[in-house]
C-alpha cells in the first residue's frame, strides 16, 4: 500500500544561526504536524544591525505523511 505526503511552508528564525533556525523550525512542525519526515531549505537570508548579523531566517518546506 502506498503512502500521501503533503507539504507545508513555515519560516522559522533564529539568533544563533541558520542551523538554529532550522532545528527550531522543525521542532515547532513536529508539535503541530504528525509524521514529519522531512523539510527542504529553500531560502536563508540574515537581518543586519550595525553591521552585524542579528538574525538568521529560514525558509522551509516540510513535508509530513498522511494518516
Amino acid at each position: 500500500m502506498g503512502s500521501v505526503a503533503r507539504i507545508t511552508n513555515i519560516s522559522a528564525r533564529s539568533d544563533k544561526g541558520f542551523d538554529d533556525a532550522v532545528e527550531t523550525g522543525i521542532q515547532r512542525a513536529n508539535q503541530t504536524l504528525r509524521n514529519v519526515q522531512g523539510a527542504w531549505v529553500k531560502d536563508q537570508k540574515v537581518e543586519v544591525v550595525d553591521g552585524k548579523i542579528a538574525v538568521w531566517q529560514v525558509a522551509l518546506e516540510v513535508t509530513f505523511i498522511l494518516e
